[in-house]
Formats: structure tokens, C-alpha cells, sequence
């Protein structure tokens, strides 16, 4: 497995020593990738993927860029790698620690904006609302630290972020995880599912 930190920067952001604005295919690949995405970065990361998931890959997180890039591969990476399978999850621990490590050691603070926003990605994967409150604080701080022309783009994200937080806040969990986990449905998840709440890209269905 010769897959680089940078390797994972660059397929994710494009180059990463100049600032993300997130537009174009970046945008498509991050939120609406679908299949196709799902299969290219299965090809060219699978096996970062595993090594990450198996802990062989701790040691990138002593840099901020190389934290960033361990959190990628196991917050972002097994989503598609494992997509409709508990495995999609089976990392979202580790990758909470590293952003939560990340963010004492000031790790985050070293990265451009948009890295920043997925530095922080693991806390609104989690069902525990404390991880939802910190990113609402880290959300601020990074809107506020940002340039003018980007703060509109990042509290859009900021709002995509609540909605994570209202399903936490209500069910305690994200019910759309309950069949891939083998979790049963409580009657009103059932209807929250009937009625069309957001499954995020992951259900049973997705295989």
C-alpha cells in the first residue's frame, strides 16, 4: 500500500496547497458521487482504506494535513468503500477521536477552510448529541475565521449540519442506519422514513 496523505488530499480537494472553494466536481464527488465514485474510489483507495480501518496508518496523524487525510479515509472513504454495510460506520470511533484530538492539538487551525469543514465531519456523523454541540461551536469558529466569500458557502454547510443535529436532538440516533446495523425501527422512525427523511446517501438498499 504506497498511498501517500497527499494522495487523499489531492484526489478530495484537488491541489492542497491552494484553497478549496468547493464548487464543480469537487461538490458532485463529495455529496453526490453515486455509483461511479463509489467504484473509483474503491479501486484507488480500497487498501488505504483497510490499512486505516486496521490502525496501520496512526502515524499520519502526527501532521495536521495527514490527520486530515486519516479522517477522510475513515469518516468519508468507508461511506463509499462499504456503502450500505455496517462497515460504512465501523470506523466513525476512531475518526471522532482523531478530529477530536486534532482540535486540541490545533491541528484543525492549520488547514484551509473546506479541509477544516471535513476535519470536523466525524462529529456530525455521530449520534451522540455532545459531538453535535462541539461542531456547532467549531462551525462558528471556522465561519467566523473564514474569507468574506466563503462564509455564505460554509452556513449552508453549517445548516446541512443542524439537520443532523434536529434528527439526533429527536431520535437519538439516525434511524436510516437502523437496517444496515440490524437495529429495529421505533413506530415514529418508521414514519420519519415514510414521510421521506434524509437517508444520507446510506441505506440497506444502497448495498
Amino acid at each position: 500500500m504506497d498511498t501517500t496523505p497527499r494522495d487523499v488530499l489531492t484526489y478530495w480537494f484537488g491541489d492542497p496547497d491552494v484553497p478549496s472553494e468547493g464548487d464543480g466536481a469537487e461538490m458532485k464527488r463529495w455529496f453526490s458521487g453515486g455509483p461511479a465514485v463509489d467504484a473509483e474510489i474503491r479501486a484507488r483507495f480500497g487498501a488505504a482504506v483497510a490499512a486505516a480501518m486496521a490502525g496501520h496508518l496512526d502515524a499520519w496523524a502526527d501532521t495536521a494535513r495527514g490527520r486530515l487525510a486519516l479522517i477522510l479515509l475513515l469518516d468519508q472513504f468507508t461511506r463509499n468503500v462499504h456503502r450500505g454495510s455496517p462497515d460504512a460506520f465501523a470506523a466513525d470511533p476512531r475518526a471522532r477521536a482523531l478530529t477530536r484530538e486534532g482540535v486540541t492539538r490545533g491541528h484543525d487551525a492549520q488547514l484551509f477552510p473546506i479541509q477544516r469543514m471535513f476535519f470536523y465531519m466525524p462529529l456530525e456523523h455521530s449520534e451522540a448529541l455532545a459531538d453535535h454541540d462541539l461542531l456547532q461551536t467549531l462551525f462558528d469558529r471556522l465561519i467566523a475565521d473564514a474569507p468574506a466569500h466563503l462564509r455564505g458557502k460554509l452556513e449552508g454547510y453549517k445548516a446541512y449540519a443542524d439537520q443532523h443535529r434536529d434528527i439526533i436532538v429527536r431520535f437519538g440516533r439516525y434511524p436510516h442506519r437502523n437496517p444496515i446495523l440490524g437495529r429495529a425501527h421505533t413506530p415514529e422512525e418508521a414514519d420519519f422514513l415514510a414521510d421521506g427523511g434524509p437517508t444520507f446517501g446510506q441505506s440497506a438498499s444502497d448495498g
